[in-house]
C-alpha cells in the first residue's frame, strides 16, 4: 500500500470483534460524498456490511452532507455498494453463513485517487474477552511506565 492516506478508522472494530481476515474493496460514492470525505467528514462507528442478492453493501456509514452540495447531497447514512468480484463475494458469503462470522468495516482510506474500504471478517467478542484485552493493555502500559522510570 504505497500511496495510501487514512481517512477514518472504526474505533469499535477491534474492541467488539476478533478480526480473522481482512479484505480491501472499493465503494460506490457520489461526487458530493467524495468532497465531504476529502474534508474528513465521515464516521464508521456504527457501520457494518452485509451481502444481499449477490452484492455486498455497507450500512450505517455516516458521510456528512457537503456544505456546497445543494440538491446533489444524498442521505448521510444511505446504504452504499461495495465493489467486489463475484468470487470474492461467494467466499465471504460462505464464511459468514457457515461459520457465523460478521463483516466489519475497519478503515476507510485513499488508495491513489480511489476510496477503499478495509473490510474485516470477525467473530464477536464476549464480555470477558473484552475485559481480558483491557487488562492486557493496562499491564503493558504499566510495564512501559516502570521501564521508563528506571
Amino acid at each position: 500500500m504505497a500511496n495510501t492516506k487514512l481517512i477514518a478508522k472504526n474505533p469499535n472494530a477491534y474492541h467488539n470483534f476478533q478480526i480473522i481476515e481482512k479484505k480491501e474493496c472499493g465503494i460506490v460514492l457520489t461526487g458530493t460524498e467524495i468532497k465531504s470525505i476529502r474534508q474528513g467528514k465521515v464516521n464508521l462507528k456504527d457501520s457494518f456490511a452485509q451481502i444481499k442478492n449477490g452484492e455486498c453493501f455497507i450500512y450505517g456509514m455516516h458521510i456528512s452532507p457537503y456544505e456546497f452540495g445543494n440538491i446533489y447531497n444524498r442521505n448521510p447514512i444511505r446504504d452504499r455498494k461495495l465493489l467486489l468480484n463475484k468470487s470474492e463475494i461467494n467466499k465471504l458469503l460462505g464464511k459468514v453463513k457457515l461459520k457465523g462470522y460478521s463483516l466489519v468495516p475497519i478503515s476507510l482510506y485513499f488508495s491513489g485517487k480511489f476510496v477503499k474500504v478495509e473490510l474485516g471478517i470477525g467473530i464477536g467478542k464476549k464480555l470477558y474477552d473484552k475485559r481480558h484485552d483491557i487488562a492486557k493493555k493496562e499491564a503493558e502500559r504499566r510495564i512501559a511506565i516502570a521501564l521508563k522510570n528506571r
